[in-house]
């Protein structure tokens, strides 16, 4: 007894009783303009005229005019917000955004039809059927009721209605709510089918969470080669400035100053770009939530570090690191300066790494068609093993040169470690 009572008035089936009445609100205009064409067609005059041949016959003009409107853009996504909030299905199994495709428009009309048709009919029983029942049930108690004009009209004045009002007035409630339970059942069960995702849309979603990977891939290889080059050079300029100093009296407070001094541009060099790697990160939010950003655009951070900043980078990593540059780098594209600044800044990482303290030579020749930069250093007493994908800087490198359609090789080579990435101009 107690499960019927939840089935047919519970509170999942109180939000599709509403689902359904929504529905039949938004199928008023429709049914209106049904009621004015069907009334000139059968003479019968006035909107809300009693006669049911108009009100019926509105109700089946009105459909096909649903249908229309359903091929709006509109139509799915109120659809589904609706349907989401009343309807008890995990929202994860309807589709997002406006139909695409022609299958998937048939199928939010036939949704948006069946909604619409199904909640009319439901709605109207709610408003007509309550009223009814309550002075039916109300019969054996007033006799002004059974012999008034509306009970005769009724039929109401009988005298079998006596004993058998109350449990028929009953009776017309329960079956409406059971009709209501059983009509948004029956639309629970459909939305799935008319409202989730088509394979186009499947296709979309897969496009945005590969697109966000590479987001948050991007992101991820910004901070690691920024905050760890960082990291790397101020560790190795700190340690070589404290065994100067440990050398007592004659230490060469020159190399120290040397040394302090790289370690503050390193550092304050660092803070701007990680200020540029969080205008990143703060851009891919606003256009998570709709905005509109672009690099360098109103609001969005400026262009991140480029070859520009090369020697500056170099000054930081310490006096053992020399570059040599051929050619002329400013036709250089933006997208290219970036990368090759951070493949440079990720090579010199992995050198104050491995290299010992040991001098380390930057080439970046850009005079053929091809863009060529190779680091070199020497190898260190147990040189580290060139694997197929490389450790995460080497990674990184990799996926910075194929995304220029490029490509990076490194490994011992002639005595020294050699890291060369080539780059289609």
């Amino acid at each position: 007894m107690r499960r019927c009572a939840v089935a047919l008035l519970g509170r999942r089936a109180r939000r599709r009783w509403l689902h359904l009445i929504v529905g039949g609100a938004l199928f008023m205009p429709f049914w209106m303009v049904g009621s004015v064409v069907v009334g000139a067609l059968l003479g019968a005059g006035g909107l809300f005229t009693g006669s049911l041949a108009v009100q019926f016959g509105a109700y089946a003009v009105g459909l096909p005019l649903v249908a229309v409107a359903a091929l709006f853009p509109l139509a799915r996504p109120m659809s589904v917000a609706a349907a989401r909030a009343l309807c008890g299905v995990p929202a994860d199994r309807y589709a997002d955004g406006p139909a695409q495709g022609p299958a998937a428009r048939a199928r939010t009309a036939g949704w948006f039809t069946l909604h619409l048709g199904a909640g009319a009919l439901v709605s109207g029983a709610t408003l007509a059927l309550p009223p009814f029942a309550v002075s039916v049930m109300a019969l054996p108690f007033s006799p002004a009721l059974r012999e008034s004009e509306l009970g005769r009209l009724w039929g109401l004045d009988r005298p079998w209605w006596s004993w058998a009002a109350l449990p028929a007035g009953l009776l017309m409630l329960l079956a409406l709510a059971a009709a209501a339970a059983g009509t948004g059942a029956l639309l629970a069960l459909q939305a799935p089918r008319l409202l989730g995702p088509s394979p186009a849309d499947r296709l979309a979603a897969a496009e945005r969470r590969a697109a966000e990977a590479e987001s948050r891939n991007r992101l991820a290889r910004e901070l690691h080669d920024s905050v760890g080059h960082a990291l790397s050079a101020v560790t190795l300029q700190a340690g070589a400035a404290r065994r100067v100093l440990d050398g007592g009296a004659g230490a060469d407070l020159a190399f120290v100053r040397e040394a302090l001094t790289a370690i503050e541009e390193t550092t304050r060099r660092t803070v701007g770009e990680l200020d540029w790697v969080l205008g990143l990160l703060r851009q891919d939010e606003q256009a998570g939530e709709g905005g509109e950003a672009g690099e360098g655009g109103a609001g969005g951070p400026g262009p991140g570090p480029g070859l520009d900043a090369l020697e500056s980078l170099v000054r930081g990593a310490g006096p053992k690191v020399a570059l040599t540059v051929s050619g002329d780098l400013a036709p250089v594209p933006e997208a290219l300066s970036r990368e090759a600044y951070r493949i440079v800044q990720e090579g010199l990482t992995n050198a104050a790494r491995h290299a010992g303290g040991e001098p380390v030579s930057v080439r970046l020749d850009a005079r053929t068609e091809e863009w060529e930069i190779s680091m070199e250093n020497p190898l260190p007493a147990r040189p580290p093993v060139a694997r197929p994908n490389g450790g995460r800087g080497l990674r990184g490198i990799g996926e910075r040169a194929r995304l220029l359609g490029g490509t990076a090789e490194a490994g011992p080579a002639d005595g020294v470690w050699r890291l060369v990435v080539r780059i289609p101009r």
